[in-house]
């Protein structure tokens, strides 16, 4: 009897799993068949370049600032040491702090990706979900680990169910 049961189990469970619908997509290949978005990159990578190398010459400067000092440190008062040293580790803050500002989490270059990339990425998503409402799928991940869920149609959300189960 036992042995019934779960083969009946397993030949719902099986029923079940046909009933739903999953595909998936490269986001990458997608992405990268936009003429727009590799534009959008092109002009990100350039500014990236211009910002780097801008920094670069500002490092430069704190070198060269530093060689100086060491070169004439030994003629300088104590007064005249400090004050310089301070002007080194000035310059230094100012460059980190323009680095930040140009390549941090919402930095000048964040902000630009999202200015040229959201609306493009709005645009696939959209396609991605009026293709799967088309074609009734029920969810769609992106490859190749399909670590993430593109599309899902909104009955396949079990979250208030399982909140509701860790609050029992």
């Amino acid at each position: 009897m036992k042995k019934i049961l779960l083969l009946l189990a397993f030949i719902l469970v099986g029923f079940a799993a046909q009933a739903q619908r999953i595909a998936y997509v490269d986001m990458d290949k997608i992405m990268e068949s936009i003429p727009d978005f590799t534009k959008a990159q092109k002009e990100l990578e350039e500014i990236a370049e211009r910002w780097r190398q801008e920094i670069a010459k500002e490092y430069d400067k704190i070198d060269q600032m530093y060689r100086d000092y060491q070169a004439r440190e030994v003629l300088m008062s104590d007064e005249m040491r400090k004050q310089k040293q301070d002007e080194i580790v000035a310059k230094e803050k100012e460059v980190r702090d323009l680095q930040k500002k140009r390549f941090g989490p919402e930095g000048e270059l964040f902000v630009k990706r999202q200015s040229l990339v959201k609306p493009i990425q709005e645009k696939v998503y959209t396609a991605i979900e009026k293709y799967a409402n088309e074609r009734n799928y029920d969810m769609i991940f992106s490859a190749p680990d399909g670590s993430s869920i593109i599309y899902a149609k909104a009955d396949k959300d079990v979250t208030s169910e399982v909140v509701k189960s860790l609050q029992k």
